[in-house]
């Protein structure tokens, strides 16, 4: 019988997940099938619920709903409980488990896509909520000389800085003038085509700017182009943190570069 997973969120049907996992399927000889499932805004756990009941294996949970999928989750790993939010749930006779593999996926994607070496590296972080929370500790596992979380309520990113050793947290104008080899925006600006705040931190030589933003030419990056910085989207992340939780549904990490490729060039 076919193992069902899902992705689930409100809105979700433009997903890129259904096709990423059917590449991952089909190239690792998985009996599998991978669907978007739509929540009422009101209705994500009796939506998870259906879906256990009706036999599925496992689901990802995108926006709005990866805080309630931590709270309806009955395990958590321990990078989910670092990041207060889930985005993998694992249904079995042992209960729901809860995974987050978002900081998986970026740690992958800037290593092995974008030959970026963290360790010994000035990282800024831009924003203070979930997603730069479901990042933070991988991050820190790769040692970076420094990580500095900055966004523009100063006290947000104190506060988040002070769940984590490691790391520090200030406001936008604190960024004057300090250098950093590996800048990662964690912001939803790009999403609604804002515009990024003037930011005057320094780009170090040959410095990153990545946006978890995939799919357009954020202003964020538009900036960094514009200092002379090398930039990166967030689609990489996107298929990475997909195979981090096909490994932990199925036990095979497929292979991502063919994946990624077909979708840049899509």
């Amino acid at each position: 019988m076919t193992d069902r997973y899902v992705v689930i969120g409100n809105p979700v049907a433009h997903s890129q997940s259904p096709r990423i996992h059917a590449l991952f399927a089909a190239a690792t000889a998985q009996d599998m099938a991978y669907a978007t499932l739509p929540a009422p805004l009101d209705g994500f756990a009796a939506t998870v619920r259906d879906f256990v009941a009706g036999g599925g294996r496992g689901a990802n949970v995108t926006v709005p709903f990866k805080e309630e999928a931590f709270r309806i989750a009955t395990r958590l790993s321990d990078r989910a409980q670092a990041a207060g939010a889930v985005n993998t749930l694992t249904f079995s006779g042992n209960g729901i488990l809860g995974d987050n593999t978002d900081g998986a996926g970026l740690v992958r994607d800037l290593k092995s896509n974008l030959g970026t070496d963290i360790s010994g590296k000035r990282v800024l972080l831009l924003g203070a909520g979930g997603a730069a929370r479901g990042v933070i500790l991988p991050l820190l596992g790769e040692r970076p000389s420094q990580l500095l979380i900055a966004n523009r309520t100063a006290d947000k990113a104190l506060a988040l800085a002070r769940d984590f050793d490691g790391c520090e947290g200030c406001g936008l104008e604190a960024l004057d003038g300090r250098p950093f080899d590996l800048i990662i925006n964690a912001t939803s600006a790009g999403l609604t085509g804002g515009v990024s705040p003037r930011l005057t931190f320094r780009y170090a030589p040959d410095a990153l700017a990545y946006d978890m933003i995939y799919g357009r030419e954020t202003d964020f990056l538009r900036q960094a182009t514009a200092a002379g910085a090398r930039t990166a989207d967030g689609l990489g992340m996107l298929v990475e943190q997909a195979a981090e939780a096909f490994l932990v549904w199925r036990g095979i990490r497929p292979e991502t570069a063919p994946v990624l490729a077909e979708l840049r060039g899509a």
